[in-house]
């Protein structure tokens, strides 16, 4: 609680310049806090027999940190991200070893074990392999010195995530418009950003064939039924996202204009959704929705400024409204959310 005033207090200088070294170290904090804090931890683990009954540090030494295997492997993007981005950035030696300690080879090639189980072929599909591909383009990005190693550790559980998307895509008959995990939309994003970054012309190519399979005819996307009750992400937003990356510009806007009709009016609005208990680990969703729904506003407004620049000031908005609850002090919210404020932030 002890930064909650303090964070307040600044929060209004964040919306007219970029995220500073300040507010920077304050996000860190948490990622920090929970990289290597194994309890409490929910493992989504799917048991054969009593063999299987083992401590999530033992089951999963690379990513056993930040409540849940997703929010660990985000909080590991965060870190290197606020290292990459702010060369004074405090504890950054503290973090440089906890991000060595968690992403050795030997703690990759138990991770892959993990996956390689017949019955967890689908574990963490596609919200927590979609994570995993940011930290991956992350890591191989940065021009620190630490990250090159960690980059080579981490890409061997990359390449089988890729295969695995490769193998499921296909069989997705339907796309998942939910607002929460498992949405399509959103776990192909980083996935396209890491396919186009390294160059891998057949993932892009699964990619984008499937996505057109499952998103070219939408129309007129919902935009009042959400959100719903405990939504981190918001469906229609998230759809746009990946549309506006698949698409050359052409094929773009005339697909948003039958999608999306509304975000053309300059007048649109959208309400910030509402957080009415942050004690609860699914309410306090809602604070992850504003987030997402900023970095895929300031997106659309950063590419396509002369047709919506108007959305900025919502994105903003979204933005202002969530980023003190990042520092309230519960850790239903603080395990997570930093990373999807950075996330907002890196989309500015």
């Amino acid at each position: 609680m002890k930064y909650s005033i303090f964070f307040v207090f600044i929060v209004g200088q964040l919306f007219s310049q970029e995220l500073t070294l300040e507010q920077a170290n304050h996000l860190a904090t948490l990622p920090i806090k929970c990289l290597q804090q194994e309890y409490p931890n929910k493992l989504n683990q799917l048991l054969i027999n009593d063999s299987e009954l083992q401590s999530p540090k033992e089951l999963h030494p690379a990513f056993y940190g930040c409540f849940d295997w997703h929010s660990s492997v985000h909080g590991h993007w965060s870190l290197v991200y606020l290292i990459n981005n702010f060369k004074s950035l405090d504890n950054k030696e503290e973090i440089i070893q906890k991000l060595e300690a968690n992403l050795s080879e030997e703690n990759i090639v138990k991770e892959m074990e993990y996956f390689n189980k017949a019955h967890e072929k689908s574990f963490e599909r596609t919200y927590g392999w979609n994570w995993l591909l940011k930290l991956q383009l992350e890591l191989e990005q940065s021009e620190e010195s630490f990250a090159k190693p960690l980059a080579e550790n981490l890409k061997p559980l990359t390449n089988l995530l890729i295969e695995r998307y490769s193998e499921f895509l296909p069989k997705l008959l339907y796309p998942i418009r939910v607002g929460t995990h498992s949405n399509t939309a959103f776990g192909l994003t980083n996935a396209w950003d890491y396919a186009v970054y390294s160059n891998n012309l057949n993932f892009q190519k699964i990619i984008k064939e499937n996505a057109l399979r499952m998103y070219l005819k939408d129309e007129n996307c919902p935009f009042t039924w959400e959100p719903s009750g405990t939504d981190f992400l918001s469906p229609c937003m998230e759809e746009i996202g990946l549309m506006q990356r698949i698409l050359t510009e052409k094929e773009f806007l005339s697909w948003l204009n039958k999608f999306a009709p509304s975000l053309f009016k300059k007048k649109f609005q959208w309400e910030t959704a509402k957080v009415s208990d942050r004690t609860d680990g699914h309410l306090v969703h809602l604070d992850g929705l504003n987030f997402s729904r900023a970095w895929n506003l300031y997106t659309l407004s950063n590419q396509y400024p002369k047709i919506f620049s108007h959305l900025r000031k919502i994105a903003d908005e979204h933005l202002q409204f969530s980023l003190p609850s990042v520092v309230d002090g519960n850790y239903e919210g603080e395990h997570w959310l930093a990373s999807f404020a950075l996330r907002a932030f890196e989309s500015k």
